[in-house]
């Protein structure tokens, strides 16, 4: 059955739906992700909810599904489009093929679809508003608006992980599973925390450090937490990935801006200022911390992309801080920069912070 890929440019792009097609238009920002694998990570990635997401490698789903690769309990995006979706699963691990794994959370998939004009069109004109429909014609209505995302992939309550010798709690504005994995193969006892805990609960926790996570959305959505995060930052030795690293730095006093079309791949290069090493990072985010801001706020780009010069990581003249924009987790992606989780433990382990009393 034909569906409808209609972009807010005015473009739009004839597929056929690998699946049942959905009842009423599916809408979303249209983002692409590059990599040859990793499609059951990128889906499971809560930093992609309510995103249309477009694989640009032609077969996607060869693998099949597992338990194993989940970065959350339920696939995120809107809706996902590729050239090909295989059905034909050839792992020893594959439960299901990716297009009834799609089909149980009811997310339609839009397949023969021509990847590669899609993706120029997104490297041209940035990421933007989309929608999938059963018709080729559309009322051009894209209404995104739906909320506080990050609100939707967080936990409701606090839940503990693990039994290791420092104790580190993660806020959740979105995380993958594997940033919890690399803490507790560091034999760390996590505490998961909801995305807008204050810094009084935090404090009753007693924790040792703390890491702002990943997650979806503009972060200056949740500028009403700021100043929570910010006292936070000022009491615990402090990680931020992704979206928790956009945070710091507007906590901080920094600023973010929004890319055309944002980093996502597992190719990223990224250079280390303090090493001069480059490595590569996999990354997904539409958003940037704006360099001219953060001097002002004690901040200094470690880290930066080799390929357009963004800020990829922060530290402080004086706080126990490291943040980082990629993901040194890195599922999927290249394993480079797992020493971030091996710096933050040793910050950890030599700072002996003094929480502030702010009554």
């Amino acid at each position: 059955m034909d569906g409808y890929l209609h972009l807010a440019d005015g473009e739009s792009y004839k597929g056929i739906w690998s699946g049942p097609a959905p009842e009423a238009n599916v809408k979303g920002e249209i983002v692409f992700f590059t990599g040859m694998t990793g499609y059951q990570e990128v889906l499971t990635d809560p930093s992609y909810r309510d995103q249309i997401v477009v694989f640009t490698y032609p077969l996607i789903g060869n693998y099949g599904i597992n338990k194993e690769d989940a970065e959350s309990i339920q696939p995120q995006p809107a809706a996902v489009i590729v050239y090909e979706a295989e059905t034909d699963c050839f792992h020893y691990e594959s439960e299901m093929s990716m297009s009834e794994y799609l089909k149980k959370w009811n997310i339609p998939v839009l397949s023969h679809i021509d990847t590669r004009s899609v993706v120029k069109r997104i490297r041209q004109h940035g990421s933007m508003p989309a929608a999938l429909a059963k018709d080729a014609s559309f009322d051009g209505a894209f209404d995104l608006s739906e909320g506080l995302k990050v609100s939707k992939v967080s936990t409701q309550k606090e839940m503990v992980y693990g039994n290791g010798e420092k104790h580190i709690v993660l806020f959740d504005f979105g995380y993958k599973k594997s940033i919890l994995d690399s803490l507790l193969k560091k034999q760390c006892q996590v505490t998961v925390v909801p995305y807008d805990s204050t810094f009084e609960s935090i404090k009753a926790l007693n924790p040792d450090g703390v890491l702002l996570s990943n997650g979806p959305g503009d972060p200056k959505d949740l500028h009403k937490y700021l100043p929570e995060i910010k006292k936070v930052i000022e009491s615990y030795p402090t990680l931020g990935i992704c979206l928790g690293h956009q945070l710091a730095a507007l906590a901080l006093g920094g600023n973010t801006k929004k890319m055309l079309f944002g980093h996502r791949g597992a190719n990223q290069p990224v250079c280390d200022r303090e090493t001069g090493q480059v490595f590569m990072s996999s990354q997904n985010h539409s958003y940037v911390v704006d360099e001219e801001s953060i001097q002002q706020a004690g901040l200094s780009a470690r880290f930066i992309n080799c390929n357009d010069g963004s800020v990829e990581g922060l530290s402080h003249q004086v706080l126990p801080l490291v943040t980082v924009q990629f993901h040194p987790e890195a599922h999927p992606g290249p394993a480079d920069s797992e020493f971030i989780f091996d710096e933050f433990i040793e910050l950890v382990t030599t700072t002996k912070r003094r929480v502030v009393n702010y009554a």
